[in-house]
């Protein structure tokens, strides 16, 4: 259960800065190991895990690692019965006082997707933006099972990582993540380390005439690779699309991964 860096340092206020402020930074396109792709967010995200999920008013549905709240406000908006688990007590804030401000009801809950408090509750599981893949191999596996054990029986799941082909692809040992007009920026240094499938990161934020650094890492994962992890945590569908909600390719930049819990 040892973290493999700090995410509360990099899940942070500085965080939000950039990518949840209004008129926000812009967004270098690339592998941005934790950056939501910037043409495939808002209503072109909600609208394609409406489609993939078969959402329909009323259901219940576990934004899982919620963020600043941007897709669970959507999803509430449309009618869905959303709740919000996140570990950052900064993101939750900031998910709460936008709901208020929608006027849209959302249950945001502080937690760790590692111990999701619930059993057989979810119609629905969505894990947007990248948010899967920052423990160590049995945990994330771990965290699978505790999807599945959250989802009612026929219940799914979507998550939407990066197409580690195209990732591949474009990867560069450092780049601008983001930049705002004032000066702050975001610049990563990355390595890929070969026997653990993981992207190792030193990130510096640029803010205010000010530098601090941290560091994160994350899992890297084929489809066949994470299908396979799917199915031995108990789902037993699992398909692959891109971020056109066609089938997967290895020119789609995002991965939306679907899986299906037995209706029995």
């Amino acid at each position: 259960m040892s973290d493999l860096f700090d995410a509360a340092a990099m899940y942070d206020e500085d965080y939000l800065h950039f990518f949840a402020a209004p008129g926000g930074a812009t967004e270098f396109p690339g592998q941005g190991p934790t950056v939501p792709a910037a043409a495939f967010s808002g209503e072109t995200a909600v609208e394609l895990a409406w489609r993939l999920l078969d959402l329909r008013p009323n259901m219940r549905v576990l934004d899982l690692a919620c963020g600043h709240g941007d897709l669970a406000h959507r999803l509430a908006a449309r009618g869905c019965r959303v709740t919000g688990l996140d570990s950052s007590e900064v993101f939750l804030d900031r998910a709460r006082a936008d709901a208020a401000a929608a006027g849209v009801s959302v249950e945001y809950v502080a937690g760790d997707m590692r111990q999701i408090p619930w059993t057989a509750q979810f119609d629905r599981v969505i894990n947007w933006s990248t948010a899967f893949g920052y423990f160590d191999d049995p945990t994330n596996h771990a965290v699978l099972r505790g999807i599945v054990e959250a989802l009612r029986p026929g219940g799914r799941l979507a998550m939407d990582l990066d197409n580690l082909t195209s990732f591949l692809a474009s990867y560069a040992p450092s780049r601008v993540v983001a930049a705002r007009d004032d000066g702050d920026m975001l610049v990563d240094r990355y390595r890929l380390n070969a026997l653990t499938g993981r992207l190792e990161a030193e990130r510096t934020v640029l803010r205010g005439g000010r530098a601090r650094r941290t560091y994160f890492v994350k899992r890297l994962f084929g489809f066949p690779e994470l299908r396979d992890w799917l199915l031995t945590a108990g789902f037993t569908t699992v398909a692959g699309h891109g971020e056109d909600g066609q089938p997967l390719t290895a020119d789609h930049r995002r991965m939306i991964v679907v899986a299906g819990k037995p209706a029995f």
